[in-house]
């Protein structure tokens, strides 16, 4: 774990080194294309700030945002990629733009293209204006997905339970069986008390008429006794010489890699024992027609 956090502050550092010494060869162009559209000296300084601070403000819009944010940010990245080295380019191709800082001058020499390359130059700080107040919103907005406990309990359970031995763990000791030590009363003896008591006659009770209802079952009976000749198979029983023929007749055009007991079973409908034998019968003589062809 410290080795990984390490890792990831060595390449964030990286990052920044990088991203430092990019902004500092940017700065001479940035800052003369600001000179050369009309700005004065402290907005000429200023200039690059806007361009490629807005491109490390998405950078960090990007690593924090997700899906549908994440891809605007990664589209203001690249726009103002893309217009930085529009500028850059520029400036290297025009000479008269090395140095100056507040005069003004042209960026190219056809109008349309000067035009747009000026439009370009004085549209980026009203677009970083913008784009990154969007963009700060949208991180100061943006809410993680919390991890559920269940996966993080779970983890932790993992983890403790590989460290310790089942030696360890404690041993579950069967509740004693305690006996039951209920005391039955004794019997008493009532014998003298239908001498004793008058002899009541009982309620006269109506008959209750009960009817034989069949119960209703959900199996199926079995059938018991012999079965009837119509229910029995139609198919008379073949002897072994007949089964042979119907294996050599059925069997003809099979190679010996297709002659098995259960292709023979299935094409006779037969037992699979009478099925091997039937094989073993035929390959063997298959075996002898090979050898006397020989």
């Amino acid at each position: 774990m410290k080795l990984h956090r390490k890792g990831r502050a060595a390449l964030v550092l990286a990052l920044v080194a990088v991203v430092g010494m990019a902004f500092r060869v940017s700065w001479n162009a940035l800052r003369d294309i600001a000179g050369a559209v009309g700005a004065d000296d402290t907005a000429a300084m200023l200039y690059p700030f806007v361009v490629d601070g807005l491109m490390a403000l998405a950078l960090i819009a990007t690593l924090v945002l997700a899906d549908r944010d994440r891809t605007f940010a990664l589209r203001v990245l690249g726009a103002y990629t893309v217009a930085s080295l529009v500028l850059n380019y520029v400036h290297g191709l025009v000479p008269e733009l090395h140095g100056r800082t507040v005069d003004w001058g042209r960026l190219a020499d056809w109008d349309p293209a000067n035009w747009a390359l000026v439009l370009l130059a004085t549209s980026l700080p009203v677009g970083s204006i913008y784009f990154g107040s969007d963009l700060v919103a949208k991180v100061l907005h943006h809410r993680p997905a919390p991890i559920p406990a269940a996966v993080t309990n779970a983890e932790e359970s993992t983890e403790t339970d590989t460290k310790r031995s089942t030696a360890d763990l404690p041993v579950s000791t069967p509740a004693p069986i305690t006996p039951n030590t209920a005391v039955l009363p004794r019997p008493v003896a009532v014998g003298f008390l239908k001498s004793t008591l008058p002899a009541k006659p009982l309620p006269s009770i109506a008959p209750i008429e009960r009817r034989a209802v069949a119960a209703e079952s959900t199996r199926p009976r079995r059938a018991t006794g012999r079965v009837p000749a119509v229910a029995k198979s139609s198919r008379p029983k073949r002897t072994p010489d007949q089964l042979l023929a119907e294996a050599r007749k059925a069997t003809a055009d099979w190679p010996d890699a297709k002659v098995t007991g259960e292709g023979i079973r299935r094409a006779l409908r037969t037992s699979p024992a009478n099925a091997r034998s039937l094989r073993d019968t035929i390959l063997a003589e298959r075996a002898a027609t090979a050898a006397e062809v020989a």
